[in-house]
């Protein structure tokens, strides 16, 4: 065979591979993959959180009467020793006019016993009279002693319960609703209002153990966690509220009931939007490294478990069961199930089998 003879017969057999390659290409899938590898990302934790004023307590009342008069208006605010109600109660002003009568009683007979101690020391210098009439008179005088001082107790005890009957408030705040009227019989113990200080409020909210041990990693910087992790919240309406808020406290046990620890954010309240009961969620932000993140679109979801489609060397498809964490955006956070380098299906997986041959089709995330 010359030379040209052998040149055309390596061509057609190199041209027949190559349109046979061809024609096996086409009757396979193209479908786009992407190669997993480990990246840095900003995790967000949106958590449900209850929201409560930093002060909030229940106004009652220490005695019983009627509620004379109601010195403020439901929501308003109020300084601290501002009167709020006013309770007329006769029994306690009797005591005090009593309690004042003993004391003055008290006092004019110290005076009278200390005076006849007097005469008696003269009467005594003079032998005129016993030294044992000395040792009484000095015994009577610290009796009437006793009884100023037992005197005083009473009337200032009368004193405290008078003035029980003008409710003041504790603190800064704003009055919450004022459920009775004016006249109306006030037990003691009995509710008459609360008041709360929300210049500042305080968000509570929860993380499940797992992600609280993530969260304490990624923010561990040497032997100590940053203060004043900064934290976002979304008002009730799915409005962001304008401040960013502080989280300030971690509590030192797990709830063995649910799993779960508890976190306390605060967060400034200048325009008193934020009042307590409210409810909203928290967005805790932390850095994370070198994780492995895969698109929703690249998982497949059977019978509560998660699945994707590794892509062998031999371009054959194997479904694999992979361990999912949060969600971030349109993305997983890979627990296990994945190692770098590997290439899985980007999208399509509805349509793929075990065993499947693919065309991949190389994508960048």
């Amino acid at each position: 065979m010359n030379k040209f003879s052998l040149f055309v017969l390596v061509t057609y057999m190199i041209m027949g591979c190559t349109n046979e390659k061809k024609m096996n290409n086409e009757k396979q899938p193209q479908i786009p993959v992407i190669t997993i590898k480990k990246s840095d990302t900003v995790f967000d934790s949106k958590k449900v959180a209850e929201i409560q004023a930093i002060k909030n307590v229940e106004i009652r009342s220490r005695i019983r009467g009627y509620l004379e008069n109601i010195l403020v208006d439901e929501g308003k605010e109020v300084k601290k020793g501002q009167p709020l109600f006013k309770l007329t109660s006769p029994e306690y002003t009797a005591d005090y006019t009593k309690a004042e009568a003993a004391l003055a009683k008290a006092i004019a007979e110290e005076v009278a016993s200390n005076l006849e101690v007097e005469l008696v020391k003269m009467l005594t210098s003079k032998n005129v009279v016993a030294k044992s009439e000395l040792v009484l008179a000095e015994s009577k005088a610290m009796v009437s002693k006793a009884a100023v001082s037992e005197a005083k107790a009473s009337l200032k005890n009368a004193e405290a319960f008078l003035s029980y009957t003008t409710i003041v408030a504790p603190f800064d705040g704003v009055i919450n609703r004022i459920p009775l009227k004016i006249g109306s019989l006030i037990n003691e113990g009995d509710l008459l209002t609360s008041i709360s200080d929300i210049s500042s409020i305080y968000a509570y909210f929860h993380m499940p153990e797992a992600e609280y041990i993530k969260y304490l990693m990624a923010k561990r910087k040497g032997d100590s966690i940053p203060d004043e992790q900064k934290i976002s919240l979304e008002l009730a309406d799915g409005s962001l509220y304008k401040y960013d808020g502080i989280v300030e406290t971690v509590a030192s046990e797990i709830d063995g009931t649910t799993g779960a620890i508890a976190f306390r954010a605060k967060f400034i309240n200048p325009e008193k939007l934020l009042k307590h009961g409210a409810s909203g969620t928290v967005n805790l932000e932390t850095d994370v490294e070198n994780v492995i993140m895969i698109p929703q679109k690249s998982v497949l979801e059977i019978q509560d478990k998660n699945y994707v489609f590794v892509v062998d060397p031999t371009n054959v498809v194997k479904m694999r069961n992979v361990n999912l964490g949060n969600r971030i955006g349109q993305n997983y956070l890979v627990n296990s199930g994945l190692s770098t380098n590997e290439k899985i299906v980007l999208e399509g997986v509805q349509v793929l089998r075990e065993g499947n041959v693919i065309c991949p089709i190389e994508k960048a995330l």
